[in-house]
């Protein structure tokens, strides 16, 4: 009998099993192929942090969620529809995540005594075989054994063999949602092209995990989500990381600076040091450091011969570079610092996501050391939010944070990127030998924005003094004055309080510009909190939201905005950051929503609350 179709809005998958059952490529190739599609689309990785986790056990347990439909998404989804899992630690660790009703798609290979025992189910207990998931669909697939069936006189081992199991999986779930394979087939020629062998087998799978759903016995549920209606343009899927390293690139581009990269390899930024080795056709220069010390020094030594200078980290590694962000600010250099920061303190939690690091960003070095920070709070968000940090740093002689985290870092949705014309331009102040017989250069006199101009080495005339210890006003030479260094304090300080007048008025993203409620979001809970507040709003709740960019300066108007509102609410996935500085500012009564479990916000926790402040 075949399968009837039902057309549904918008769809949570969440793919689930050990770190080597290929969760994560699993999840990406749907995602890509979604995307092409049409569909709008978020998603959420999670990860262990161990290399080789231990199979079997929950610890070890490698997760892609993704929310796709047929209108704007903004997270990858509260609770999932359809759970897929390879083994019982994978069901025990994600099964409070699947809503009543939902689909389990399971692999009976992972539920032997063996993966019973790992996952910590009491002797004697199978939870294919009890009672325990009556509220759900439960689709059994003994997917090993089927991919070891379509591979037989393949010539392959039966590692490698079991390897192709996700493939089966993939092809299913394309059969679920009627999509067509070509993407992920044109994935495996490329992925595997030195392979033709691995080509072909994997290739076999996928289609026999496609052609599962109709030749079982059993009926399947077979959906259709439509594309979604989207702004006309060349759209791709992208992450976070992806983004940043091409809005990188195109800040580069536009000013005609030579890029250069000195980084240190930690989770969850490598990749972007990945990325931009790609382009050396740009002639982008990529440098991994023996260590965090040595890639940001390596940075700021580039920006003083004239490259548009980055650095990439996280809060562990920008704790290491602290001196040297002092330095660059001593100096006056355009540096771009990447902080992409994940759950701490210490080595704290490496693959998971937290906003933890904004008072790093803000107050962790030492001295009187202020630093524009920049916040992005979406995957393709990180293209303009990278973009403008160059725009500061250059226009402005400064060092720069940029601050995602890692939700945004290795989420993807889709992006339609803009042409070059469509991006502003980045203007560049030279110093010029412009000098008068007998007249001294003077490296810190300063233009209207109290920036310096760019004294490229090499150039006659230009040779001035450098270092970090305190420089007399404008001639840049050495000085213990006490008047001098607190007038220098004051100009690096008013320098990055005047970006202020360059940088767009703060807007209300969703909702009434006053009222009664506003919620005030910054990075990675932008997602959570539209949906929250586009839901509350439909239900007659008077609440807005507005997503702060900039973090130091804030925007100029956003004093006279907060007094438009009688509640103020900040979801922040840490233990209170933002609403230290926005009270300590504004002074405004603003109250906390915190979450510090590695994870994102679900937009049901943000909307309780906005439901709590306004029933008072």
């Amino acid at each position: 009998m075949a399968a009837t179709t039902e057309i549904k809005t918008d769809v949570v998958i969440l793919f689930a099993g050990d770190s080597g059952d290929g969760i994560q490529l699993t999840g990406t190739q749907f995602t890509t192929t979604a995307a092409l599609y049409g569909n709008d689309i978020s998603t959420f990785p999670n990860f262990p942090a161990e290399i080789r986790a231990p199979q079997g056990t929950i610890a070890g347990v490698s997760g892609f969620q993704l929310h796709f439909g047929s209108h704007e998404i903004y997270t990858a989804g509260d609770a999932s529809d359809v759970l897929v899992v390879m083994n019982a630690a994978a069901l025990k660790a994600n099964l409070r995540q699947l809503k009543a009703g939902g689909i389990i798609i399971a692999n009976t290979d992972g539920f032997d005594a063996k993966n019973l025992k790992l996952a910590k189910y009491p002797d004697g207990v199978n939870p294919l075989r009890d009672s325990s998931l009556e509220k759900f669909k439960v689709y059994e697939i003994d997917v090993t054994k089927i991919t070891r069936t379509a591979l037989d006189g393949s010539g392959l081992g039966t590692k490698e063999m079991d390897r192709s199991k996700n493939m089966f999986v993939l092809g299913f779930i394309y059969w679920m949602y009627n999509r067509k394979l070509d993407n992920s087939i044109e994935f495996l020629k490329e992925q595997f092209k030195k392979r033709p062998d691995l080509i072909e087998a994997n290739t076999k799978v996928l289609k026999a995990g496609f052609n599962y759903g109709d030749t079982v016995e059993a009926p399947m549920a077979r959906f259709e989500v439509k594309p979604a209606p989207v702004e006309k343009g060349t759209y791709r899927s992208i992450m976070g990381n992806q983004a940043a390293a091409i809005g990188l690139i195109a800040a580069a581009e536009k000013s005609g600076l030579p890029l250069f990269l000195g980084t240190y390899p930690i989770t969850p930024a490598s990749d972007i040091l990945h990325e931009l080795a790609k382009y050396k056709n740009f002639g982008i220069k990529t440098f991994q450091a023996e260590d965090e010390i040595a890639a940001i020094t390596s940075s700021i030594g580039a920006a003083f011969g004239g490259s548009l200078a980055v650095t990439t980290s996280s809060g562990p590694g920008i704790a290491l570079k602290g001196e040297a962000i002092g330095l660059a600010l001593m100096l006056e250099l355009p540096l771009v610092v990447v902080n992409i920061q994940r759950g701490g303190p210490s080595t704290g939690l490496p693959t998971k996501t937290e906003q933890a690091d904004l008072m790093q960003a803000l107050y962790g070095r030492n001295g009187e050391a202020p630093v524009p920070v920049v916040a992005a709070y979406s995957p393709s968000d990180c293209f303009y939010t990278a973009f403008e940090a160059c725009k500061i740093a250059v226009e402005f002689m400064t060092p720069v944070f940029f601050l995602s985290d890692g939700y945004i870092a290795n989420g993807a949705e889709p992006w339609k990127f803009p042409a070059a014309a469509d991006m502003p331009e980045i203007k560049i102040q030279y110093a010029k030998n412009e000098l008068k017989e007998g007249e001294l250069y003077k490296p810190y006199k300063r233009n209207e924005k109290l920036s310096r101009p760019w004294a490229v080495p090499g150039t006659k005339g230009l040779e001035h003094r450098i270092g970090g210890i305190e420089k007399e006003n404008e001639t840049g030479n050495i000085s213990y004055d006490p008047e001098n260094h607190e007038l220098m304090v004051k100009l690096r300080q008013a320098k990055v309080d005047g970006i202020a007048n360059y940088i767009p008025l703060q807007t209300i993203d969703n909702g009434n510009a006053k009222g009664k409620l506003l919620v005030l979001g910054w990075g990675s809970t932008y997602g959570s909190i539209k949906t929250a507040v586009k839901e509350a709003i439909a239900e007659g709740y008077d609440v807005s939201h507005a997503q702060v960019k900039y973090l130091n300066p804030f925007p100029k108007n956003l004093s006279e905005m907060l007094s438009n509102f009688e509640y103020i609410l900040i979801p922040e996935i840490n233990n209170g950051q933002l609403i230290k500085v926005i009270r300590d500012k504004y002074f405004v009564d603003a109250k906390g929503l915190n979450k510090i479990q590695g994870l994102p916000f679900t937009s049901r926790e943000i909307k309780n609350k906005i439901i709590e402040i306004l029933k008072g």
